[in-house]
């Protein structure tokens, strides 16, 4: 049987790269797409129609990512990989405790990059453990990482990521009884516009990434132990 992956925020950088590569390799692909002028996806499926499914999703309402579970469960009995990839930065990031917080913004990150994913396992997870891998990816971020803060703002974005952890760590501790597992990137520095504007300096391109981060999926079962892995693009672990 074809290998099945759901993969949000595939409009364009990162999840639309890590979309390309499933393709690549043969995967039958559901892409969570939120911006439907972006027009990436669109050429994807022209040259992937029988393997491309392409979701409307928006991680951020209940009522978007039911239905989007309810028109993948209509299209297949089964998925093997879950990437909740689909994120958000507020412009509000530079704000230190001296000054106004913008806690609507907040709330909005905690909805979008805590509770997104969640949104999405949950309402998918009867697929996914029909599936051979049972494997759910979440991009968090170094920003995450309580241990390593070296910030003095940022508190949304990082608190929000740092909520991701905690969520894939619960998750895993479940899926593993089940026969899955839960892993969690720091996908790097990536040439995005997460901010409206291209990280030129970037260290990454987001093709680079996909491609780091498909190949340590690939061998997941290197990284399985009670607690889920949370590494970056050289496989290298992350403190919490």
């Amino acid at each position: 049987m074809d290998k099945v992956a759901f993969v949000t925020g595939a409009d364009h950088g990162l999840g639309l790269s890590l979309t390309r590569w499933l393709l690549g390799k043969g995967y039958r692909v559901f892409a969570g797409r939120y911006n439907e002028e972006w027009l990436f996806l669109e050429e994807l499926k022209s040259m992937y129609p029988e393997k491309l499914e392409l979701v409307k999703l928006d991680v951020g309402t209940d009522k978007s990512v039911e239905a989007a579970a309810s028109f993948i469960e209509s299209k297949t009995s089964y998925i093997d990989l879950i990437i909740n990839n689909a994120g958000i930065i507020d412009q509000a990031k530079n704000s230190t405790i001296l000054e106004a917080q913008d806690f609507e913004a907040m709330k909005q990150l905690f909805n979008v990059n805590s509770l997104g994913a969640l949104r999405v396992t949950n309402h998918l997870v009867e697929l996914l453990l029909k599936g051979d891998t049972k494997l759910v990816v979440n991009i968090s971020s170094e920003a995450g990482s309580i241990k390593r803060n070296h910030r003095t703002n940022w508190y949304g974005y990082c608190m929000s990521k740092a909520a991701l952890n905690m969520q894939s760590a619960i998750l895993h501790q479940h899926l593993l009884s089940l026969g899955g597992q839960v892993l969690v990137f720091h996908p790097g520095w990536m040439q995005t516009y997460m901010e409206g504007f291209l990280y030129e300096e970037a260290t990454y391109s987001p093709d680079a990434a996909a491609n780091k981060i498909m190949n340590l999926v690939l061998n997941h079962k290197r990284f399985l132990a009670e607690e889920p892995a949370f590494i970056d693009l050289e496989g290298e672990a992350w403190p919490w």
